[in-house]
């Protein structure tokens, strides 16, 4: 801080230090002019003089200042955080308050901008709500209609497989209104929290049983291997589980004959956590896509391969188990199936602010 002050000042520096220079030159020239009558000690208490009221001048002025100095550096050490320009509240000098009053008018700027895109964003948010919430309702009717149309057509007739396909594509669009919900929600995930704890193989029971259709159609047989209870959120464990399971099922359906899913519920090695593994056997994940399955919008070779991947899934899995205190861990071969793990700790959950 010393240093940074100084070198702001080293003009006014060398400028005292020139003029005393050239004030003990004059002296000297006097002397030289008229030897008898001028005292050579004056020319050094003139320059030891100088000098002190210099150093006293510079440490009174860095004094008056090193509040505001010390203000500026916090200021920028905590730079990434939004208020961190109102911590300069010290200025003494007219540049400074001329600086600070800058300061709070950008941002006083910045928060009317900022509110006002909060706004808008809470009015998407809004509306996308809403438009799920409609858009739900009729596609529940269309499923409702096809389950009752199958229950009174014979297994046989020829159009039993065209409204197998109908439910499936309500299925899919059902599962995307819920990722479109999910995502709506997950910036406040704080506010529609209601932790418990959780039997998580009932949970996973009851995710299988809404995906039975399709493994039935697909020749997938699930096992659930296991209980335990965590602490948790019961509807963004559901979602967590919808996300696994049916990525399991999306990408084991390709492959020929009987697959089977595995739900493992287990402790981990030291018994402190909870470990729940998704185990399929479908055409696994390339090694090279493997560091980039968080990422937003990623699809990689499976995901080019069919047509429903968006590449949010597993971004949004991961996001939520980061809030939720929970840990996603994803091991794949492609060809054999992949394994995705979530670590349930039971000081993870507490985490959340």
């Amino acid at each position: 801080m010393i240093r940074s002050y100084l070198w702001d000042r080293k003009v006014l520096i060398v400028t005292y230090l020139l003029g005393t220079s050239l004030g003990c030159a004059m002296f000297l020239l006097d002397k030289l002019r008229y030897e008898d009558k001028a005292d050579s000690g004056l020319v050094y208490y003139f320059a030891e003089l100088a000098v002190f009221l210099l150093i006293v001048g510079l440490t009174i002025d860095f004094l008056r200042q090193r509040t505001y100095y010390k203000q500026l550096h916090d200021a920028i050490d905590r730079s990434t955080e939004l208020k961190a320009s109102m911590v300069v509240k010290a200025g003494v000098t007219r540049e400074q308050l001329a600086v600070q009053r800058l300061l709070e008018a950008q941002y006083g700027a910045y928060l009317t901008e900022l509110s006002h895109y909060r706004r808008q964003q809470e009015q998407h948010n809004h509306f996308v709500l809403q438009w799920v919430h409609h858009m739900k309702t009729p596609v529940s009717v269309i499923d409702l209609l096809v389950q009752e149309t199958l229950q009174e057509r014979n297994k046989e007739d020829t159009d039993v497989e065209r409204f197998q396909s109908i439910r499936e594509e309500t299925g899919r669009m059902t599962r995307g209104l819920d990722m479109m919900l999910h995502t709506a929600r997950l910036d406040k995930i704080e506010f529609d929290l209601h932790l418990r704890l959780i039997p998580l193989h009932e949970a996973a029971r009851s995710v299988i049983n809404a995906h039975k259709q399709l493994c039935i159609r697909h020749a997938i047989f699930p096992r659930i291997e296991g209980e335990a209870m965590v602490e948790t959120d019961e509807k963004w464990l559901t979602f967590i589980l919808n996300q696994l399971i049916g990525n399991a099922i999306k990408y084991s359906k390709r492959k020929q004959g009987s697959k089977k899913l595995i739900i493992r519920i287990e402790p981990t090695l030291d018994d402190k956590a909870t470990k729940l593994s998704v185990i399929d056997e479908g055409i696994g994940i390339a090694a090279h896509d493997l560091p980039r399955i968080f990422d937003p919008f990623f699809t990689g070779e499976n995901g080019r391969a069919i047509e429903e991947s968006t590449g949010m899934g597993l971004y949004l899995t991961k996001q939520v188990c980061g809030l939720l205190g929970h840990e996603l861990i994803v091991d794949s071969e492609v060809g054999a199936g992949t394994t995705a793990m979530v670590i349930f700790r039971p000081e993870g959950i507490h985490r959340i602010h």
